[in-house]
């Protein structure tokens, strides 16, 4: 992971624009090819990212200085994405290798949560099929990878109490499935024992599907003796 600490400008071009003006800032490049715009409030949220894959361009501008540009593949939703930061003077720049992350550790209930319903898919949609658990993505594994009735691919993310920012989080993961040509289109569940309302109208409002789980009712389908191991 690269860290700066630079009075920079940035720029968005896309599905829309957007425009940053000259201020220090933290511009966080990880390994997995996102680049991230932080400053000192907004809590953990960047101002403006770019989501991999991509690309990061290094150069200079007219007027001397350096010019960061990233962009991404255009989509069938899109235009490219552009995302140019330009900075006007780094205060700090470090490299650090961060090795191999564990993964989230998922508290007893979420994870068993999580157990369940992949035993038990249908519950949450019917017809629906387990591919596998963890499913891997660039920035981190969905909860479920299943398919339809219809043979179509659905991804699930699986909360104790949904909220907004599990829906961002799925509504990520589903734009990076959504770019590989083998598994789109790729719809999302959102799965919960209990989703807040406005998460309820941000996931609709994104064609991401609500489900509610009963995990007690859950528990009662789990047959211990029915697993081989």
């Amino acid at each position: 992971m690269r860290l700066v600490v630079a009075t920079c400008q940035v720029d968005y071009a896309g599905r829309l624009t957007a425009h940053l003006p000259m201020a220090r800032r933290v511009l966080m490049i990880k390994a997995d090819g996102s680049v991230l715009v932080h400053s000192d409030g907004g809590s953990y949220k960047p101002l403006n990212w770019m989501s991999p894959p991509c690309t990061l361009r290094e150069g200079t501008s007219e007027d001397g200085d350096v010019e960061w540009t990233v962009t991404s593949r255009s989509t069938a939703k899109g235009p490219e994405d552009t995302l140019r930061i330009l900075i006007q003077e780094i205060h700090h720049d470090t490299a650090h290798d961060l090795g191999v992350d564990p993964g989230l550790q998922k508290d007893g209930v979420e994870k068993h949560l999580q157990e369940l319903l992949a035993e038990h898919p249908a519950t949450l949609s019917v017809g629906l099929t387990l591919v596998r658990r963890e499913f891997p993505t660039a920035i981190g594994p969905v909860d479920l990878m299943c398919r339809d009735a219809e043979g179509r691919a659905v991804a699930v993310e699986i909360k104790r109490r949904g909220d907004i920012d599990g829906v961002e989080q799925l509504t990520r993961y589903l734009e990076l499935l959504n770019r590989d040509p083998h598994l789109k289109p790729v719809r999302g569940i959102f799965a919960a024992q209990e989703i807040k309302p406005q998460a309820r109208v941000l996931a609709l409002d994104r064609g991401i599907a609500c489900a509610l789980v009963d995990y007690d009712a859950l528990r009662g389908l789990d047959d211990p003796t029915a697993r081989l191991f």
